[in-house]
């Protein structure tokens, strides 16, 4: 039967967009039942299936081009249903939405009613149950929040609550964070397993049987992070010689006796030898053994034959007293099975990172791969939240909504772990770059459709405005935009989707050397002509004729809204002066409060004085020269798209000197650097910033010496650190990390500067009792404090040779005939370790790093055909979709349609509970006023993931080890769960995020809801 809508008597009657199924028997009611006194062996059938990786998505759905790999996702999913409606015994999981959406989009009513039915009876069983199994080193947790409720979403809708996974599974990432453990444990899960882990860790762990652990995954959320944790013991293939598929070439159970070949009694004791083996290692009387691998079951009768076999005559055995009970299971039935038994389990407070595979494979290269299309997930998720909240706020009709998720689903697999990680092909990097571009092209649609209801003042304009487009400009990072090059006038909408006002420098390639910029009150505002730099205007592809850019700030941009400004080109005798100095010496810029020094003999950053503090800074680029081996041996490992091992501990300095040039004007100090013919960087200053912003441009990173290349920026301070630095997790809790260190075992470090290098999402800093550095990167990099007073990030890599860990071709990147170029920002935050405006210095970087990740997007319309005077009478110029600005600790970090007449809203206090002494405080806001479109009816608070009712979220309950670490004592959980109008007020406490379904009053989407 189909799953039936749950209605609540509380409250609106709308608030029916999760669905249970109560009457059938899944989740935990279906699980097999351990035997006391026996070792309980759980059988679990699973596919690995990648969404994307040596093929594109459709690729491996359809099984295309098998001579690259032998695998089709669509004849996976086709032999398991068949197989498990023939056999109701059978039991199998299935991982990634993305795949299995795509799969379902094509079956008739039959399969899909017989496969609801095979959902409700636990025989299959969601696992993870995100759009893909997601990275966890590059992520950013908005982004993985959004790929999980998207693919939670598409199970909830189709299958109830018997669709809702409970076990985190998360098999094939290379290193696992904090912060996504946190993400797990606030989305209801009731525990983890994966399979990769340092080997030394993995070692220690299995040998004092604390392979299995409960994670407190925040230094913040207490017990609220709490998470099970079980590391699995065969990687996350069977037992060796027991895989039964297409792909294998082990051997099948015989049990033919007047066979030749029969060999029961020779694979029961092997099994049974295994099942004991691994149970030495773990701490209860259940053991999983996960029957299957990448892209397994391609022909499920197979695998199934001969594993009922083994359950046969492996249980039947009494020869030597072994008290084995095989069983099909699931990994939630796993867990079920473990918790049950009320042990206690040790604790674990640091994370995965770095993983080793063996002593000279630090998986930490792919930290960087493919840094472009590292940016340009980023970008995508900053155009995701601006799409979304636009929808949202301009009530756009539901035939917009396919707009939305084409986006969506483009994000949600570029989170996959052989996508954002640049662990993929080259043709297979290309397709997710076409996939995300296309998402881009979709969610603009919506954008536009939202500027046109929002901006017009009357609706008699609405259908002159319907033929002025409203772009964005893509190509900014090569300084290239035919709006603001080709139209004598334009109109740049700058949206803030930041839920307090902010202002923003707006950079805009044009052509001509004088403009007018004025703002919504006509306001003529100050402007500045920057030259844009050579290396950027000969960049290969490049097709503009810009030569430089106007630059002017936008002030106050209104949360949740934009503020727009008419630009005009001057001619002659309107011309005026752009003030501007352009210097080959100067040595220094900035302003009063924040400036840079740079060294008069080599051209370099050498100090940098922040409010009045000053410290030695200097920053130089490096490249480490990647190890060339033959991958036979550990010693001989190559350096190549996951593995970073270069040839030597030193790096190589790429220049000792640099070519500069420095400009000055009103808005903006910028010096323009060369350091060789394929390494330059612009410097700057805004005023009014208490930053500076490193505009790194590398590549074509040569390669005629036959030596694959790893280039670095390094700061080097005065900081005294000693080994200690800080990381991000996703872009959440800070990470201790101490050189040649791990918290949890003895580390054995053949590989000094490989295996200190950790994922840095959104910052990396350094620290001692008076002063502290952090640099805040544009996209994932690795990073790292190698010496002390030091923080390197790698930007760039062009190897050449394979690792040999499966992708099959050297991490060789071309564009345009050449090596790859990237171009990218870094921000520096230095100095005293004290509060300026009441505001401490973490605090500041978290703001910062709020703006950048969120940074006000720019969309452009030509206005050549209609002066300032009539677009300002017929258009709005100013907007905002909040009546009132949140505080600047608190973030709307969701706003989107959700179902009906609902919205989706997830707010979050962005600090932690140490970051500053008044903003890491709880906040108490009320939402009954914020929304300006709209006005909320009531409001009902769900499990992060969004797929369940907060009140109904009962997570399974785990004893833990005594230990001294100091942990909070407050629930995540509110006391209420359900909002109506005359009571909308809220609290959030340091680093908590909280997601709600929220009714609107009166008409939305053009659909009157019910009062």
């Amino acid at each position: 039967m189909p799953p039936k809508p749950l209605y609540y008597s509380k409250g609106s009657a709308s608030l029916r967009y999760l669905h249970t199924v109560d009457e059938n028997v899944c989740g935990y009611k279906a699980c097999p039942k351990p035997k006391p006194g026996y070792l309980n062996v759980h059988l679990v059938p699973h596919t690995h299936d990648d969404v994307g990786w040596l093929k594109t998505v459709d690729q491996y759905y359809y099984g295309s081009r098998s001579m690259t790999q032998k695998a089709g996702v669509q004849y996976i999913l086709d032999s398991v249903i068949q197989a498990l409606l023939r056999d109701p015994s059978k039991r199998f999981i299935y991982v990634e939405t993305a795949f299995f959406w795509k799969w379902w989009r094509e079956q008739h009513d039959s399969v899909r009613h017989q496969v609801k039915r095979l959902v409700s009876s636990g025989k299959l069983e969601f696992a993870g149950g995100a759009w893909s199994m997601n990275d966890e080193a590059g992520t950013h947790y908005q982004s993985t929040i959004d790929q999980f409720t998207w693919g939670l979403r598409k199970l909830n809708d189709t299958f109830g609550e018997c669709g809702r996974p409970r076990a985190g599974w998360q098999i094939d990432p290379f290193g696992h964070s904090r912060e996504m453990a946190s993400m797990f444990a606030q989305m209801g899960y009731d525990g983890l397993l994966f399979a990769r882990l340092d080997y030394q860790d993995k070692e220690t762990r299995l040998m004092s049987k604390t392979a299995e652990m409960i994670w407190q995954a925040s230094a913040n959320l207490g017990k609220a992070s709490e998470l099970f944790t079980s590391v699995l013991f065969n990687h996350y293939g069977p037992p060796p010689g027991f895989c039964f598929d297409v792909l294998c070439a082990d051997e099948p159970i015989i049990d033919d006796k007047d066979s030749p070949d029969y060999n029961v009694d020779e694979r029961v004791s092997a099994f049974i030898k295994h099942a004991e083996l691994q149970s030495r290692y773990y701490s209860s009387n259940n053991i999983i053994l996960t029957m299957g691998g990448d892209f397994t079951y391609q022909d499920a009768h197979m695998w199934y034959k001969n594993m009922d076999k083994i359950i046969r005559y492996v249980n039947a055995n009494k020869s030597n007293g072994t008290k084995l009970n095989v069983f099909y299971s699931t990994p939630a039935c796993y867990l079920k099975a473990l918790n049950d038994q009320d042990l206690t389990w040790p604790v674990k407070n640091d994370d995965f990172f770095p993983y080793a595979s063996d002593s000279h494979s630090y998986w930490t290269g792919y930290f960087t791969s493919r840094p472009t299309i590292k940016r340009f997930e980023r970008l995508g998720n900053n155009f995701l939240q601006v799409c979304k909240q636009l929808h949202a706020l301009a009530s756009v009709g539901p035939e917009d909504w396919k707009d939305l998720n084409r986006m969506r689903e483009a994000m949600g697999v570029m989170q996959h772990h052989d996508a954002i990680t640049g662990t993929e092909k080259e043709h297979v990097a290309k397709d997710y770059a076409r996939i995300l571009s296309d998402g881009f092209s979709e969610c603009l649609e919506a954008i536009e459709g939202a500027f046109k209801k929002i901006i017009p003042k009357s609706s008699v304009v609405k259908e002159e405005l319907s033929e002025i487009p409203i772009k964005p400009c893509l190509k900014l990072n090569v300084s290239e935009c035919q709006v603001s090059e080709v139209n004598n006038s334009f109109v740049i909408f700058v949206y803030n989707p930041l839920s307090y006002p902010t202002s923003h420098y707006v950079r805009l390639p044009v052509t001509s050397t004088s403009y007018s910029v004025k703002d919504p009150n006509g306001k003529e505002q100050i402007t500045q002509l920057v030259p844009i730099p050579e290396p950027v205007r000969t960049a290969p592809g490049r097709m503009s004729d810009a030569t430089n850019e106007l630059i002017f700030r936008a002030t106050d941009l209104p949360p949740l809204g934009f503020r727009a400004y008419y630009v005009t080109k001057l001619n002659k005798e309107q011309q005026k002066e752009h003030k501007r100095e352009v210097l080959d010496e100067a040595y220094e810029i900035g302003h009063k409060k924040f400036s840079l020094k740079f060294d008069d003999v080599t051209g370099k950053i050498k100090s940098v004085v922040s409010q009045g503090h000053k410290m030695k800074v200097k920053q130089d680029f490096y490249y480490y020269k990647g190890f060339l081996g033959n991958n036979v041996v550990f010693e001989n490992r190559s350096s190549g798209a996951y593995i970073f091992r270069p040839n030597g501990s030193e790096a190589v300095l790429a220049s000792s000197s640099v070519k500069q040039k420095f400009i000055k004007g009103p808005l903006v100090d910028e010096v323009h650097q060369v350091f060789s013919d394929w390494i330059s960087q612009v410097v700057r200053v805004y005023k009014g910033e208490n930053h500076a912003e490193l505009e790194w441009m590398v590549g074509p990173i040569p390669i005629e010496d036959n030596i694959g290349k790893e280039v670095i920026t390094k700061f080097s301070s005065s900081i005294q650190n000693w080994g200690v630095f800080y990381t991000d997790s996703n872009g959440r809790e800070l990470q201790w990390r101490k050189r040649n260190y791990r918290p949890t075992w003895n580390l054995s470090n053949a590989e000094p500067i490989a295996g200190n290098y950790y994922p840095v999402t959104t910052r990396i800093l350094i620290r001692d009792k008076d002063a502290e550095l952090a640099v805040i990167p544009d996209r994932a990099q690795g990073g790292s404090s190698i010496k002390d007073g030091e923080i390197e990030l790698m930007v760039h890599r062009r190897l050449l040779h394979d690792d040999s860990f499966g992708v099959g071709e050297a991490l060789n990147e071309t564009a345009y005939g050449k090596g790859l170029i990237a171009r990218g920002q870094h921000y520096i935050v230095a100095g005293a370790i004290k509060t300026f405006k009441n505001i401490s210095l973490a605090a500041q970087e978290r703001m910062l790093i709020q703006q950048k990740v969120l940074a006000p997007w720019i969309f452009l319309a030509p206005a050549d055909d209609i002066c300032f005077e009539q677009w300002r009478e017929t258009y709005k110029m100013e907007y905002s979709g909040l009546k009132k600005s949140l505080p600047p600790n608190v973030q709307i970090l969701t706003l989107e349609q959700w179902k009906g007449t609902a919205l989706l809203l997830r707010i979050e206090h962005i600090l932690e509970k140490t970051d500053d002494p008044d903003l890491s405080k709880p906040v108490t806001i009320n939402l009954k006023d914020v929304f300006a479109p709209f006005s909320i009816k009531s409001v009902r608070e769900t499990t992060l993931g969004a797929n369940q009712w907060l009140s109904d979220s009962k997570r399974l309950k785990w004893r833990v080890e005594s230990n001294d670490i100091h942990r909070d004592t407050y629930s995540h959980h509110s006391s209420s769960y359900y909002y109506d109008d005359d009571d909308l007020t809220i609290t959030l406490n340091p680093m908590q995020i909280r997601t709600f379904i929220i009714e609107m009053k009166g008409k939305f989407y053009g659909i009157k809801s019910r009062n």
